[in-house]
């Protein structure tokens, strides 16, 4: 039982250690990229973390699901909060151009070895379907 409680201490805190460094490398990344293109960000983002979450901080249930799905699962997601990001508002502009395929809402958006998932409707399908855990495993993000 003591082992078991242990266990779990540990894999929160290596994860939360593990997204506060990531969430600062990022910082520091976005931060010397040209913030002239905010699609750049999306890409450079995508493509270099095998799970990507742009959400918004909040009251926003739909961005809480998602996160909460994701790290119900083991997964710990790269969360940028868009309400806190200098380029937020152009970001979330790409994001929207990306979810044009009649999604009433972009963000949450996620991103899964470097690829666009879409939306909230399109991650909890894939949950639900049985699809999101071999995409999570295929782009390292799930070791089992």
């Amino acid at each position: 039982m003591i082992r078991s409680e242990l266990g779990r201490f540990w894999r929160r805190f290596s994860v939360s250690v593990g997204v506060t460094i990531s969430l600062f490398l990022i910082l520091v990344v976005t931060e010397q990229m040209n913030l002239e293109y905010p699609y750049e960000i999306v890409k450079q983002l995508a493509s270099s973390n095998a799970v990507v979450l742009f959400s918004t901080s909040g009251n926003d249930c739909m961005c809480t699901v998602a996160k909460r799905l994701l790290l119900g699962l083991g997964v710990a997601p790269i969360t940028i909060e868009l309400d806190h990001h200098v380029a937020g508002p152009d970001i979330q502009a790409v994001l929207s151009r990306l979810a044009a395929d009649g999604s009433r809402q972009p963000i949450p958006a996620v991103f899964v070895g470097g690829k666009f998932l879409g939306g909230i409707e399109t991650l909890i399908a894939s949950h639900i379907n049985g699809t999101l855990i071999p995409l999570l495993k295929d782009a390292g993000a799930l070791w089992l």
